[in-house]
């Protein structure tokens, strides 16, 4: 283990479970090229209130996400997010869309209620235990005194796993429409 270059956890998991090819560079380069490439890093937007989002917070509809690659979704779930919801003739601009890995965002379920005062929230590929709600199964929901929160699977999830999408749709139509 004296030649380990790295003691990343992220990176050993990525070297340790994949087989590996050598492209005829050396760590050096690797280093080099990671310095100089600051593409990999988010342009988190911003702003003056409480929480950054995108949309409109006064439909009472909220999308609460965890994409920490992304503002806010993937360009794929993205587009498959303006997909969903205009199948359900509503425009992506209508509703409200959380990203709690923008690190301005709280990860606190109170100042969430609080500022969107939402009717309606989906999780998307977040964990309820993350937010201190109790365990709600995916694609099922829990009624709240204000809220109904719905907990379903990211995108990415779903892209990977037709049977998870299929299950997403048919209770996410119900969901919305109740």
């Amino acid at each position: 283990m004296s030649n380990l270059l790295t003691d990343n956890p992220i990176a050993l998991q990525a070297l340790m479970n994949e087989t590996l090819f050598s492209a005829g560079f050396t760590a050096e380069d690797v280093v080099l090229a990671e310095v100089s490439s600051p593409s990999s890093a988010v342009a988190w937007d911003s702003s003056n209130e409480e929480f950054v989002y995108r949309g409109d917070k006064s439909s009472g509809i909220l999308f609460i996400l965890r994409y920490p690659d992304y503002p806010y979704f993937s360009p794929k779930a993205d587009e498959a997010f303006i997909k969903t919801l205009g199948a359900l003739n509503i425009a992506a601009e209508q509703v409200a869309v959380l990203n709690l890995a923008n690190p301005q965002n709280p990860n606190d379920f109170k100042r969430i209620m609080a500022f969107f005062q939402p009717k309606k929230i989906t999780l998307l590929g977040v964990e309820p235990a993350s937010l201190k709600l109790p365990d709600i199964a995916h694609n099922s929901y829990m009624r709240g005194r204000v809220a109904t929160v719905f907990n379903t699977f990211s995108f990415e999830e779903m892209f990977v796993d037709i049977n998870k999408k299929k299950l997403f749709w048919g209770e996410f139509k119900t969901f919305i429409n109740s």
